[in-house]
């Protein structure tokens, strides 16, 4: 008996806890799947970032626990029957119930909640914002082990292991592979955004060529560059225009090709971002890494005139924190601009401090664009480093880097328009200084270095004038005092200054009494001291010295870059209240968002710092936000629907662990190689399965969540344009170079306020790969948008994908689709025309044609046939092109227009 008693008592203790939770309702509640997403849908609107009714706010945790406007805490963790947030949600007083006016809380969710509370109210984190150290690959369960595999061909690494356990969990069975010519045309379009060649295909098919060597191919190839550079241009928002109402045109083309030599080279991510983000805060940057931080001088530029040049200086810098963080955090940080974060905790001071990273650099929204990058001949550039050489020589490194960098980017200057305290004179176009006759304004905290002269960028427009630099007022010391004729354009030119040691504010004024009143003498678009040119005293020094002003007059091509401001020249960063710019309230020192990784004390606070922080391993959202794009472009759709958005209102993961295994996999195993990654993706059994769908498996899993069939996408209009010209021959390999303008109908391009035209592209420029089209961003190229390409005014995460009639109209009717359905017609031409059509079909979609269909296609190739032989002898224009084909190559062209537009050409299948 005694032993019986025993043994009860010792199962009873082994067993209550077991059967307490089984019998209770004590499951810990999750409080970022289970607790944010009520509080955000149906409680922050008013207690959230914005509004905080009765001084009560759900968004931070601090703000959760205060006390409120009662004088007491809403949220008493441990203690929900004592919690007024509980209290309120169960009331049936509709003056005390909330939601408030607003439909009650579910039985399910109020539930939740109290028992979240009585737990101890634990407030967690967003999944987004931490980073596991290490993923387990999930093993083959016993339900999975069950499915047959024919050779175990879904099982090709370990992305599938994932993909197989969430599956067999929601009783699906993978698509058997794709058919070899599906599969390598897929596989070739997603990693060059071309078909694949012949020979490629014919290898593949064929079995002499395995899979991985095939993507070991396309990987290596030119075109792979060109391909993802589509998408990186989309994030960068790149174009060839400035913008805004006038819109004029702006040499950005480097910066493409950068981006397409880059991932080429497979340069890391890590690298990848640092360049664009700072190149030119690394230890001296070379010419390429200038020219990557060009990325951030993608912002738009307004040219029109009386508009404030800080205004819109403090918009490309706020559009910059924008883009920084959609691009590589997924985070929607416009949003903190006037106020905390409505759902995520991020807070509207926190905006500012990211913002300081940005808005120390040169550039101020000026015609020209300053600071550019100045790109020499041959000639030129031994004239420059002639000049550079004799500055190491009689002077020190650090002067010789002066000079260097004076040659290439004119920095540091100080430019005319922040002129103040004007009496008979003016900013001209709110850009120039323009004085009268005796006029006078103030520039104020300007570092002369303590030089003999000051160089001025000018252009005068009559003899007479008498320009005078004194200091401080019109009572100061004369610095400078010079004359100014007609110089008939913009020069510039190297006056003598009374070197002075401090800073100092410039009075200038103005001196000509032959001119009528308000008649501008000149205008002034900036001026700038450096430390006086060393040696000279030695032989030679007087050419050297005309050596320097000659190479500063040269007219160079030009890239817009980012240079950061010197130290005597840098801004104070203030929260802007309510977001505007004219409400300047505290200062504040860069800083990164409290909720992410914390920025480590050996980085200096400016944009490598920055860029150090989003590519630290220990930063939660920027291997995930890029793999997960990338992984978007291969499947169709992201791990993370909500590409633009991994906050708390975004979409939740599919798959949690195969995100973050990648994420993981992307900064140590790959180093930040973007290949590895994507070859990786592209070897999974997960990328090859056919994408045919039953209606089972489509009823079941509509948009393919779970992957359990290949991506099934629409081309982009790229891609359509590129696929056309390389079906029929047409395409061009040329690589790199200014944007080229192939056909487009006539009147599209209308420019405002200039005299730019739409000139078309002649050779080979007119079959470029879409890529280097020139891309306006007030008309970009019809076709594009037809098929959802943006106009790159702002940073673009996912293109909206549509279809409409529209589409249909572009690729049968625009002429670039039109001259290359005739090029593929002359190439069906054969003794036989159904074998013709049949060979056509085959090298457009990489699939034998079907009987019904070439019986349709020859059917539309006699009637065509039939039409053009009766109007044979008629002088009319023939869909536009400039030859008039013969009444069977005009049918042949008819069909290779047909086939052109069918669903497994202009699909990604």
């Amino acid at each position: 008996m005694r032993s019986r008693q025993k043994l009860f008592k010792y199962l009873f203790t082994a067993l209550a806890p077991l059967l307490f939770s089984c019998n209770s309702n004590s499951k810990k509640i999750d409080f970022s799947s289970q607790i944010k997403p009520i509080l955000n849908n149906k409680c922050i609107t008013c207690h959230g970032g914005v509004k905080r009714s009765g001084d009560f706010s759900l968004l931070f945790k601090e703000d959760a626990f205060a006390a409120t406007a009662s004088g007491k805490p809403a949220i008493i963790p441990g203690d929900a029957s004592g919690s007024e947030f509980i209290k309120r949600l169960k009331s049936n007083d509709p003056e005390l119930r909330m939601p408030y006016e607003k439909p009650p809380l579910t039985k399910e969710e109020i539930e939740l909640l109290t028992q979240w509370v009585e737990q101890g109210a634990e407030w967690g984190e967003h999944w987004a914002y931490t980073l596991p150290e290490k993923v387990e690959v999930p093993a083959l369960t016993e339900k999975a082990a069950m499915v047959k595999f024919s050779e175990n061909y879904f099982l090709q690494n370990d992305i599938d292991r994932f993909i197989l356990a969430k599956m067999s969990y929601d009783t699906l069975v993978p698509n058997p592979p794709a058919e070899p010519h599906v599969l390598i045309r897929r596989l070739a379009l997603d990693l060059t955004g071309l078909p694949p060649s012949d020979a490629l295909f014919n290898a593949f098919v064929s079995g002499k060529t395995t899979y991985e060597e095939a993507v070991d191919l396309l990987l290596a190839q030119q075109s792979f560059g060109e391909k993802w550079a589509s998408w990186w241009l989309d994030l960068a928002r790149y174009a060839d225009t400035k913008g805004y109402e006038k819109d004029k045109g702006r040499s950005m083309w480097r910066y493409r090709d950068w981006v397409i030599k880059a991932l080429n080279d497979d340069m890391p991510f890590d690298q990848f971002t640092t360049e664009q983000l700072a190149g030119d805060l690394l230890p001296e940057p070379s010419v390429d890494q200038l020219i990557a931080t060009a990325f951030h001088r993608n912002t738009m530029n307004n040219d029109e005139g009386g508009t404030e040049d800080e205004e819109f200086r403090v918009a490309s810098v706020l559009d910059r924190v924008n883009t920084t963080f959609s691009v590589w955090q997924s985070t929607t940080m416009e949003c903190v601009q006037c106020h905390s974060h409505t759902y995520d905790p991020f807070k509207h001071e926190e905006y500012y401090k990211a913002m300081a990273f940005f808005n120390n650099t040169r550039d101020e929204d000026t015609p020209d664009e300053s600071p550019t990058i100045r790109f020499y001949s041959d000639a030129q550039k031994r004239q420059k480093e002639e000049v550079v050489q004799w500055v190491q020589t009689y002077g020190s490194q650090e002067e010789a880097r002066n000079y260097a960098d004076f040659l290439t980017f004119m920095e540091p200057k100080y430019l005319a328009h922040n002129a103040t305290d004007f009496v008979n004179g003016e900013l001209a176009d709110t850009k120039y200084l323009a004085l009268w006759d005796d006029g006078s304004c103030v520039m104020k905290n300007i570092d002369t270095q303590g030089a003999s002269s000051v160089y001025l960028y000018y252009r005068g427009f009559m003899e007479g004038t008498t320009i005078t630099i004194r200091e401080q007022d019109a009572n100061g010391a004369i610095l400078s005092r010079f004359k100014v004729g007609n110089t008939k354009g913009n020069t510039i030119e190297k006056i003598p200054f009374k070197p002075i040691h401090h800073m100092v504010d410039l009075y200038f004024e103005a001196d000509n009494n032959s001119i009528a009143p308000q008649v501008s003498t000149s205008h002034i678009t900036w001026f700038a001291f450096i430390k006086d040119l060393p040696g000279k005293n030695k032989p030679g020094y007087e050419k050297i010295s005309n050596a320097f002003l000659n190479v500063l007059n040269l007219k160079t091509p030009t890239l817009p870059i980012m240079i950061e401001n010197k130290e005597q020249m840098a801004r104070t960063t203030q929260v802007f209240e309510r977001g505007n710019w004219l409400m300047l309230t505290d200062t504040v020192e860069p800083g990164t968002p409290h909720i992410l990784n914390p920025f480590d004390d050996a980085w200096p606070r400016n944009r490598l710092g920055l860029s150090r922080w989003l590519v630290s391993t220990e930063n939660p959202l920027t291997a995930r936000t890029t793999v997960n794009r990338v992984w978007h472009q291969l499947f169709g759709r992201g791990i993370v629907s909500s590409l633009e958005d991994m906050g708390t209102q975004s979409d939740p993961p599919s798959h949690p662990a195969l995100l973050d295994w990648l994420a993981l996999r992307f900064m140590h195993e790959h180093d930040w190689g973007m290949k590895a990654m994507i070859k990786e993706m592209v070897l999974s059994g997960t990328y090859r399965q056919s994408s045919i769908a039953t209606p089972a498996l489509y009823q079941k899993d509509p948009h393919n969540t779970l992957y359990a069939r290949g991506p099934r996408v629409r081309l982009t209009a790229e891609q359509i344009r590129d696929q056309a010209l390389a079906v029929s021959g047409l395409l061009s390999d040329k690589m790199y170079g200014p944007g080229v303008m192939p056909p487009q109908p006539d009147g599209v391009w209308q420019s405002v306020y200039s005299n730019e035209s739409w000139v078309e592209s002649k050779g080979e420029d007119k079959y470029r790969r879409a890529v280097y089209t020139y891309l306006k961003r007030t008309s970009p190229y019809p076709s594009f948008i037809t098929f959802d390409a943006g106009s790159r005014e702002v940073c673009t995460i996912r293109r909206t994908v549509t279809n409409t009639p529209l589409q249909a109209l572009v690729t049968l009717n625009d002429p670039v689709f039109v001259e290359a359905a005739y090029a593929f017609a002359q190439a069906m031409q054969h003794e036989n025309v159904e074998t013709g059509i049949s060979k056509a079909y085959e090298k457009a979609t990489r699939a034998p044609i079907e009987e019904e269909r070439l019986r349709v296609l020859k059917a539309l190739y006699d009637q065509a046939l039939e039409e053009f032989t009766l109007t044979a002898g008629e002088n009319t224009v023939f869909m536009g092109l400039e030859e008039q084909p013969d009444p069977k190559l005009a049918a042949l062209t008819v069909v290779a227009n047909a086939i052109m537009n069918l669903d497994e050409f202009l699909t990604k299948a």
